[in-house]
């Protein structure tokens, strides 16, 4: 399959310690660059972040934020360190006794660094369900590139038909237009009143058809949408293969332009170099 470099996906998890939000989104990149917005307690998911991202995607520049939103009403209940309030307690009385006036306040005990504390979350559970969830979002995500590459595909193949369909018609032009040369330069020659030596015709015309003949461009130019479909057969990280394939599209329909000597096969060329650039910014956008 070809996957593009442009996706968005989102996923959330709720459960009794709150509601966390996942959202993976990326663009186009010549390698892989991930970049994260995590909250400060949850920084030491990065490293297994980084690393699934590594081996499911090549290309692109992604950015992945976690949104926590902790439930207040999932706060582990408070523990009472009987025994130190009960010293804080007989400390005032002790106090007390000696003509010394406390008026202690029972808030004021509670408060008291130890005598109160509160079961501690369990961090590593959370951070399970975290990454659970961040697989299934990535899962999505993987999705979302493969939906958008299958469309890009199509679009490349559509351009691929109309690239052949215009080497067709060259090909077929070629004749006509040898001939049309031949009778040209035969003209000229009976308008210049020039008497024409035996063999003097054909050696023009060879001479003309080795500038003119564009037939191992046109070769090329088929041997290079097989090839460029096989690569889109074959799916994968294939972006920078495809666009060095354009680069050599380019290079063949240039040549087929320099050698134009009608308007029918310069706009062939022209219509050649539009569709080879179409694909091209399709193509950037190819895993």
């Amino acid at each position: 399959m070809i996957y593009s470099m442009t996706a968005f996906a989102r996923g959330e998890i709720k459960q009794e310690w709150g509601t966390a939000v996942w959202e993976i989104r990326s663009v186009n990149q010549r390698f892989l660059e991930t970049f994260f917005r995590l909250p400060e307690q949850f920084r030491a998911l990065e490293p297994m972040l980084r690393e699934r991202f590594r081996k499911r995607l090549a290309r692109g520049k992604v950015e992945c934020a976690l949104r926590f939103t902790a439930n207040d009403a999932a706060v582990g209940k408070l523990n009472l360190n009987e025994d130190l309030a009960k010293q804080i307690l007989h400390a005032a009385d002790w106090v007390q006794a000696h003509g010394q006036s406390t008026g202690v306040n029972p808030l004021d005990v509670l408060r008291w660094p130890g005598v109160i504390a509160s079961e501690e979350t369990d961090m590593d559970a959370i951070q399970a369900q975290l990454l659970d969830a961040f697989d299934n979002t990535l899962n999505d995500f993987v999705e979302a590139r493969g939906t958008e590459g299958t469309t890009l595909k199509s679009l490349i193949e559509q351009r691929l038909d109309g690239i052949e369909q215009e080497v067709v018609k060259v090909a077929e032009q070629m004749p006509e237009v040898l001939n049309w040369q031949r009778e040209r330069i035969q003209t000229r020659f009976e308008e210049a009143r020039v008497e024409l030596e035996p063999g003097r015709l054909e050696q023009e015309m060879i001479l003309l058809a080795q500038k003119v003949d564009v037939a191992e461009e046109l070769d090329r130019l088929n041997s290079h949408i097989k090839e460029t479909r096989k690569i889109l057969t074959k799916g994968g990280a294939v972006g920078r293969r495809l666009d060095f394939m354009m680069q050599e599209f380019n290079r063949e329909s240039n040549t087929l332009g320099s050698k134009s000597i009608n308007s029918d096969i310069t706009q062939s060329a022209v219509e050649l170099k539009v569709l080879i650039e179409q694909m091209r910014e399709q193509i950037q956008n190819i895993e």
